[in-house]
């Protein structure tokens, strides 16, 4: 009868409800309300794009300069032509430069002390293919966005000899102002006047001038004759071979 009363104690809800609380596994029992801890608000910093407003500054050190450098003194960019670095037997280092202004083409010599913060001009080039002109002015377009910029006769200078519709140039930009265009090196061009050449002339032979379809006229080799297309250094004004 013991075992008996033993068993249904046991059984009972109280007993089974005390089991439960004392049972290990009732530590993966879920509560069913946890302690909330707030939540932190999350900033971001703002997303800077090409388009931003505000100028982006570079500088480098003047012992970084070299032929080529793009840098900004007096408000205005240059390009460095050359540069030299002097170190005296008496007083401080220093590099001495040649630049040419990008906005007025003027070629000076300038000074920097050796190890002194210069600007670095924010230039930005762009590849326009020359498309056509219009009166005075000649047409550049992007051809992935179909964006037409327009420099003048004055602008575009003596290089408009070279110049041919559908030649891809680079247009630089500063501060959103267009300051130069680069024309390919070689170009290939078109003999539309020239004397015509005797049998037996040879490339070591002489030369004789020749008129291109752009109305530039450059030395060729005496071979050379009318409808031929030859290959001219833009940099040199030279002629340089057969195309």
């Amino acid at each position: 009868m013991s075992s008996l009363r033993l068993s249904s104690s046991s059984s009972s809800p109280s007993c089974s409800a005390r089991l439960l609380r004392s049972s290990p596994t009732s530590a993966f029992v879920m509560p069913s309300r946890l302690p909330m801890t707030p939540a932190r608000a999350l900033r971001f910093a703002p997303l800077r794009t090409k388009f931003s407003s505000f100028p982006r500054i570079y500088a480098f050190s003047s012992n970084d300069i070299k032929v080529g450098s793009n840098i900004e003194v007096d408000g205005a960019p240059w390009r460095v032509l050359e540069f030299l670095h002097v170190k005296p037997g008496k007083g401080a280092a220093f590099v001495r430069t040649k630049v040419r202004n990008y906005i007025t083409g003027n070629t000076v010599e300038k000074t920097f002390r050796a190890g002194s913060t210069i600007q670095e001009a924010n230039i930005a080039k762009e590849t326009k293919q020359f498309t056509y002109k219009d009166g005075t002015q000649f047409v550049f377009m992007d051809l992935s966005t179909y964006e037409e910029t327009r420099l003048t006769e004055a602008e575009i200078g003596e290089k408009k000899k070279w110049l041919k519709e559908g030649m891809d140039c680079n247009i630089l930009f500063w501060n959103g102002r267009v300051i130069d265009f680069e024309l390919p090196i070689i170009v290939k061009l078109t003999v539309v006047d020239v004397d015509p050449g005797l049998r037996g002339d040879t490339a070591q032979g002489g030369s004789k001038p020749a008129t291109l379809d752009t109305g530039a006229v450059v030395n060729v080799p005496l071979f050379v004759n009318t409808g031929e297309e030859i290959l001219v250094d833009t940099r040199t004004g030279q002629y340089t071979s057969r195309a």
